[in-house]
């Protein structure tokens, strides 16, 4: 994995601006900590930060290779799980590879042969940049689920373009300013994010499965890829073999790499299949035990709490699936005070507020792993896919005519000052967005009506709420120079379950059915038919402690940026009294009154550290 960033520009001689590329690469160092590198001509200047994970000697970049009298050169963050078929294919083709196994030089060549449709034959996460220099053209690719991301925006006469905001914002030109769309994205939509939006103004965002076109004529951007409606034609057998082997395949692919692999495992259905697959073919390689990670929080087990959303902890179905699978299993505990204390660098690594504590568990989590690891394979995406979220079940959740995951929007408007509510309008936002989406759903003729509202609440799972957990595992973990790969999101096997009827997705009356079928014999019965479980949280005392003291700190300064967006009266109620708020989480499945106010926190740090002006 690694980060790109890149600067177009035609009234301008790049060649001499290698200072600003500079530093634009430099605030990527933690996702590629191995080597940097740079490209200028007098229109294009592309730079590069290196996380060495396959081919360490043969895949550095920038890359250039050329063909007759035209130059191709390319960044390239991501992975292509199937180089080897594309390299056959290449080499058949007549073209000479220089590097052992580099995807980056199969990528580039892939471009070389077929041009912009060298995306729809990529199996991988990709995000990645092609200058063609006798063209003066530009292209731009993001993977087809949105594992990578890719940024860009327009000043003046300059394109820019990198892997996460904080890009954009090294660039002199670039100032970060928040319009009333911004503010809406933060505080109607929360951690979530409306794909393709930069949050910044005039800063955007290339969507999942696009393609972006930059030359002298302009930008034109296409979709290539995109979830597809029919009928589903295979029988209840055929349709758990068929996942079975989609994932393994996926899994297998996933492992290759010259650098340490593990798994994240939380005892739960998905991180337990990918570790017993990944465990499998360790075995069958003859490459020793697999190592498995899990994390908690000091004192987690004598404050747990269970409820609808976290029925249960995970230490003893960890230690189950590790102990039956024969994984050198690593116990990751996060101190509590430690987990308050980063929340702020969290919030750099994203950019963006985000998850409060669960990213900053994350965050401290992936430090630890990447001590002994450099790539892991983690469970996300499943639950959106195969539909396991409690809201596929709650009977209300199919009946509003919302995102089901923001909740309590009306009691986070009272928390907003009156200015800021009338600036922003968060209901008629938040409404208007969740339109946009269902209109975008992929319908399929003769559907009944509730398989209709299930295909929605798929899609609106896939499309919406999954790119917010991509984008923080993403983040929290590259801020480490850990690479995280998620099986579960190999568009193959998302096409093909998409597709999959409701009842047969639910097989056996239970969320996620057809998954915990196809995995009979992979996993012990008691472990498949385990209720989900989400990412931990801390229920330890001291950490709202921390987090309200803290908040308070914010609020008393009365230079705080909060003071203009916040009904400052009603937070310090909420923070000195525990003034409960929030009856059920107001985002996801976790997200309570302590990570709102954390959330808060993350807000004046954001306000502050990227001296935000508003518009």
């Amino acid at each position: 994995m690694c980060g790109i960033a890149g600067w177009i520009d035609w009234e301008r001689d790049l060649a001499s601006q290698r200072g600003i590329l500079a530093k634009m690469v430099e605030v990527l160092t933690h996702r590629g900590p191995d080597a940097s590198g740079f490209w200028l001509s007098r229109c294009a200047a592309l730079g590069h930060r290196r996380l060495v994970v396959v081919d360490p000697e043969g895949g550095g970049q920038p890359m250039t290779r050329r063909r007759g009298e035209a130059t191709y050169t390319t960044v390239y963050n991501g992975e292509l799980y199937n180089t080897s078929e594309l390299r056959q294919e290449l080499e058949a083709r007549g073209h000479i590879f220089l590097t052992r196994n580099s995807d980056t030089e199969t990528l580039l060549l892939a471009y070389m042969e077929w041009g912009p449709a060298c995306v729809e034959r990529f199996n991988g996460i990709f995000a990645f940049a092609i200058w063609d220099e006798a063209n003066q053209s530009l292209f731009l690719a993001r993977d087809r689920l949105g594992v990578k991301p890719l940024f860009y925006t327009r000043r003046g006469s300059a394109f820019l373009f990198g892997s996460e905001l904080k890009v954009l914002l090294a660039h002199p030109e670039v100032q970060p300013e928040l319009d009333a769309e911004g503010l809406a994205e933060v505080f109607a939509l929360g951690p979530s994010r409306t794909p393709g939006h930069g949050v910044f103004r005039g800063i955007a965002e290339l969507k999942a499965g696009h393609c972006l076109f930059y030359d002298r004529e302009g930008l034109r951007i296409r979709r290539y890829w995109a979830l597809e409606s029919r009928t589903h034609e295979d029988d209840l057998h055929t349709t758990t073999v068929r996942v079975r082997e989609l994932l393994r395949d996926a899994v297998q692919r996933q492992l290759v790499a010259d650098v340490p692999v593990c798994t994240l495992l939380s005892g739960g259905l998905d991180s337990s299949a990918l570790t017993a697959l990944a465990a499998e073919a360790f075995r069958e390689a003859g490459m020793g035990p697999l190592h498995s990670y899990s994390v908690d929080y000091e004192g987690n087990e004598e404050y747990f709490q269970p409820s609808f959303f976290q029925p249960n902890s995970d230490v003893q179905w960890v230690e189950r699936v590790s102990a039956s699978l024969g994984t050198r299993h690593h116990y990751i505990t996060i101190d509590n005070t430690e987990l308050a204390g980063a929340l702020v660098p969290a919030l750099l690594a994203n950019d963006l507020p985000g998850m409060a504590d669960i990213d900053s568990s994350l965050y401290l989590f992936c430090r630890e792993v990447k001590k002994e690891a450099t790539v892991a394979l983690s469970g996300e995406c499943a639950d959106e896919v195969f539909g396991g979220y409690p809201w596929f079940y709650d009977e209300g959740a199919p009946r509003a005519r919302t995102f089901p995951w923001i909740r309590m929007l009306d009691e986070r408007v009272g928390l907003l000052s009156p200015e800021l509510v009338e600036h922003i309008r968060p209901g008629e936002y938040a409404a208007r967005r969740y339109q946009e989406a269902l209109e975008e759903v992929p319908r399929l003729a003769g559907e009944d009506r509730h398989e209709t509202r299930m295909r929605e609440l798929l899609y609106l799972s896939i499309t919406r709420f999954m790119p917010t957990l991509l984008d923080r595992k993403d983040r929290m973990s590259m801020a480490s120079g850990l690479e995280v790969r998620v099986p579960f999101s190999d568009h193959r096997l998302v096409e093909y379950v998409w597709n999959i009827p409701w009842g047969m997705k639910t097989w056996g009356g239970m969320a996620k059915g057809i998954l915990r079928r196809a995995l009979a014999g992979v996993l012990p019965d008691d472990v498949l038919t385990r209720r989900k479980s989400p990412y931990p949280k801390t229920y330890h005392p001291a950490y709202l402690a921390a987090v309200r003291d803290r908040l308070l700190r914010v609020i008393a300064d009365p230079h705080s940026p909060l003071h203009r967006l916040l009904d400052i009266a009603a937070v310090r109620e909420m923070a000195v009294y525990g003034r409960p708020v929030f009856t059920r989480p107001w985002f996801g499945q976790l997200m309570a009154d302590a990570q709102y106010l954390a959330y808060l926190i993350q807000l004046d740090a954001w306000f502050r550290a990227y001296k935000i002006t508003l518009r």
